[in-house]
């Protein structure tokens, strides 16, 4: 073999000898590096958030673990929980507490290299699940029911229906009602009242209910018009005076019925229980007779009407507006 020959074989084999040592040397160095445990891992545990409410749909929070080997070791987690799941691993996996009644739970890691069951790292930590408050009152949806037509005098009636709505705890449900005209009969603190339109004729009637025991105002209303009704109307009335003072009185309730050409006028004869029965008839006839002969009103819108005998002489003059239903004489 050639010197030359010779130079290339040896510069081969040393090339040949390094390659074969690395690895070893790498896997003599990793030995080393992990050669045996310096100590347990340094741990430190936190949660994010720390608190949570049992009404949130998905209440999950974070786990973070921060943890170091002594030496750069790989690290093992375990976890655990009394109460919820742990949802993936490692360092920082979520934890789901949905579903969990109001209380304090906590969750426990163990941090270990895999080379010493000795050199473990613990850490727990808490977490608080809150109650939720009840939710706050809501006033429920009221229907007031109305008549559609009154007529003034009637009884009119007025009703709720409710639905839905929140009471707040501990507290009663009542009505509270008042009307803008009338007068309630029956139904105060129900959800029905009946109301007496008397003196209501050409008003509206509102009804007003407000609903108590839900921590809030709780109103509605409903309305309904009362039409004018012509009703007859007593313009005078007047003892036994003087015939003068009589033909006064007769003047005022001719002008009256002048100045309503389609009413009617009725008049009622009371007569002393001492007088006669031709006595009542002349006082009416003179009645009469002033009216249409001094006054000029047609016979035909006058009635006189006897009524029953009194301790003196009565008289009373009605105005009867057109489409009234006629007055009656007292008894």
């Amino acid at each position: 073999m050639s010197r030359k020959s010779l130079w290339l074989f040896l510069i081969m084999a040393v090339v040949a000898a390094g390659l074969l040592l690395q690895p070893a040397a790498r896997a003599q160095k990793q030995k080393q590096q992990y050669s045996g445990p310096s100590g347990p891992p340094t741990l430190s545990l936190n949660v994010e958030p720390n608190v949570v409410k049992a009404c949130e749909g998905a209440a999950q929070v974070q786990l973070l673990a921060n943890a170091k080997s002594p030496d750069g070791a790989p690290l093992r987690y375990r976890w655990k929980v009394n109460g919820g799941q742990i949802k993936g691993d490692g360092p920082n996996p979520a934890w789901d507490l949905t579903g969990l009644a109001p209380g304090t739970y906590r969750a426990s890691i163990e941090v270990d290299d895999g080379r010493d069951i000795n050199c473990v790292a613990f850490s727990s930590v808490p977490i608080v699940v809150l109650d939720c408050p009840p939710p706050p009152p809501a006033c429920p949806t009221i229907n007031i029911n109305c008549p559609e037509s009154v007529k003034e005098g009637e009884t009119v009636t007025f009703s709720t229906t409710i639905s839905g709505g929140r009471p707040a705890p501990g507290m009663t449900t009542s009505y509270e009602w008042t009307v803008s005209c009338g007068k309630i009969m029956s139904g105060e603190g129900t959800p029905s009242i009946t109301v007496d339109t008397t003196g209501c004729s050409g008003q509206t009637i509102q009804a007003n209910v407000n609903l108590t025991g839900f921590g809030v105002p709780c109103p509605a209303n409903c309305s309904v018009a009362i039409p004018i009704m012509n009703k007859p109307r007593k313009f005078d009335e007047y003892y036994d005076i003087a015939r003068n003072d009589e033909k006064a009185r007769l003047d005022n309730y001719a002008i009256q019925l002048q100045q309503e050409p389609g009413s009617q006028g009725y008049v009622f004869v009371y007569p002393s229980r001492k007088a006669g029965a031709s006595q009542a008839q002349a006082r009416a006839q003179r009645v009469i007779d002033y009216l249409v002969t001094t006054r000029g009103i047609d016979s035909h819108r006058l009635v006189v009407t006897m009524g029953p005998a009194r301790e003196s002489w009565v008289t009373e003059l009605w105005v009867v507006p057109e489409g009234a239903p006629p007055p009656q004489p007292q008894r």
